[in-house]
């Protein structure tokens, strides 16, 4: 117990110097104890009283350790022997003990009365995961992804998903603890909505070598991903007055969510070989358009030369392009292509991230905005979250500095192509009569079939059987052929062919 305990103490004479303290407003934090509570004299009852009921009531359980007398005396305003009295009295009903300077701790709880014991708390029974009629048996809304990921599944195909497993944990980890080493205490503090200045300049060097784009790094906002660029983006266009933003069709069903959650209308643009119909985009009348050019999501398609230049010549009459550089980083068997934004800086609002090479939960991407949009894109950024966390973003700095992102690159793109060569082998022996787009760069396929049946269905039989894919026509506004788009960058070759021999299973039963 406490070196005070089992002392005696003149209670009268501890009242009288506590009570002429408690006056002040003082207490403590320790069970809220307020002496201005006790009644004139019986500073030492109160508190006694107070410490039982807590032991009692469970807020003091066995183990517990009580503060020294001297610290809850200081924290009190009262003397050190009413604290001292009341420690002692507890010790005497055997509530609490002292070990020296290891302190008093509780020792036992007071026997009370058994009272019956209360009714069981009345939660609501936790949902049971949707079923796969149920995931896609109508019209996909703004939780679907949420409900997909629900559902379990042996094999997972969902598009868009890394390998997660490949994640450069050493890597990142001593990123991290140089971080943490190097950094000044102003980079704890809230920092520039633009992200922190060494990421900046990285993302900019990461540019020029790898999407030949000269930026200044005064031009790059950080963000929290695509997903946040595609926001910011949106929000600004509605604000000045902008009330429709077309979208490639088929296209991305999570990037129209977004702009649709802003309220804006998007008009489909069909694509076809080439990529979008410029023709079409001209017919909407829309003054923006959201593009995944490098790698058309979900057909994987290039934007050909042709079509850029006829884009360029829109945008030169006042339009502007929103560019997703999706999956521009995983190609196999094509040379890269230069991003839109490098041809026309002063019309295309450039944005990626690393969710795609290095994982999603990072949420780290960046935007490179015209002159005349930058200042309202930062200003967006500073009123949606003042800028994300600095230190995720000093790390990805020293990653993009150091070529380790580079060399973490060079490793997907073997385990990438072999994982892709397997699940191209797999539809041809499994899904014969399937045409296979995109295969020549990302991280998945898209397969179409000519038959009659609706590819929810499909898609519904396939998680039936365990295989988790998305229906084509999720990601479609206008009427198309069935199909659905298979991820393969999580999944073994063998997990692959596994999978894709199930989707030939589903495609029977439902044709």
């Amino acid at each position: 117990m406490d070196r005070a305990i089992g002392h005696d103490t003149d209670r009268a004479e501890a009242d009288r110097r506590g009570a002429g303290r408690a006056g002040t407003g003082a207490g403590a934090d320790f069970l809220q104890l307020d002496p201005r509570e006790a009644p004139p004299g019986g500073l030492a009852d109160w508190l006694t009283h107070r410490l039982r009921t807590a032991i009692l009531d469970g807020g003091l359980p066995v183990g517990t350790r009580l503060p020294a007398t001297r610290a809850l005396a200081a924290e009190l305003r009262v003397s050190r022997g009413v604290v001292t009295e009341s420690y002692r009295r507890l010790g005497e009903d055997g509530l609490v003990t002292g070990r020296g300077r290891a302190g008093t701790t509780v020792a036992a709880a007071p026997v009370r009365p058994a009272a019956p014991p209360p009714p069981p708390p009345r939660f609501p029974a936790p949902a049971a995961p949707p079923s796969s009629a149920e995931v896609f048996a109508a019209d996909p809304g703004p939780d679907v992804f949420d409900l997909l990921r629900a559902v379990p599944a042996r094999l997972d195909l969902t598009p868009g998903t890394p390998d997660l497993s490949a994640f450069p944990r050493r890597a990142w980890l001593r990123a991290e603890r140089r971080v943490l080493e190097d950094a000044a205490a102003s980079h704890l503090g809230y920092g520039d909505p633009r992200g922190v200045p060494a990421l900046r300049s990285a993302v900019a060097g990461w540019l020029a070598r790898n999407r030949g784009m000269r930026v200044d790094p005064d031009e790059v906002l950080i963000t929290s991903g695509t997903a946040q660029a595609i926001t910011l983006f949106g929000r600004v266009l509605r604000d000045g007055g902008v009330r429709e933003v077309a979208v490639e069709d088929p296209g991305a069903l999570g990037a129209r969510m977004h702009l649709a959650a802003l309220g804006l209308a998007t008009p489909p643009v069909p694509v076809d070989r080439e990529g979008v119909r410029v023709d079409a985009l001209r017919a909407t009348g829309a003054s923006a358009v959201l593009l995944t050019p490098a790698h058309q999501f979900p057909t994987g398609v290039v934007l050909g030369g042709g079509r850029r230049r006829a884009l360029m010549e829109w945008a030169d009459a006042g339009g502007l392009v929103l560019e997703d550089d999706y999956d521009a980083e995983h190609r196999y068997d094509r040379p890269p292509v230069p991003a839109l934004r490098s041809m026309l800086p002063g019309r295309v609002v450039h944005c990626g991230s690393v969710s795609k090479l290095l994982a999603p939960a990072l949420r780290l991407g960046w935007a490179v905005a015209p002159p005349h949009l930058r200042k309202t894109l930062v200003e967006a950024r500073r009123y949606a979250d003042l800028g994300g966390a600095a230190l995720p973003q000093l790390a990805l700095a020293r990653l993009m500095e150091s070529g380790e992102l580079e060399r973490h690159l060079r490793l997907l793109r073997v385990r990438h192509r072999r994982r892709r060569d397997a699940m191209v082998a797999a539809v041809r022996d499994h899904l014969p009569g399937a045409v296979v787009r995109g295969a020549a760069a990302g991280l998945h396929l898209t397969v179409t079939f000519r038959a009659a049946f609706p590819d929810t269905e499909l898609a519904a039989a396939a998680l039936a059987r365990g295989v988790k894919t998305q229906p084509l026509s999720w990601h479609a506004q206008r009427p198309g052929p069935p199909g659905l788009v298979l991820g393969y960058a999580a999944r073994t070759p063998g997990e692959i062919r596994e999978a894709v021999a199930s989707l030939g299973e589903a495609v029977r039963a439902v044709g």
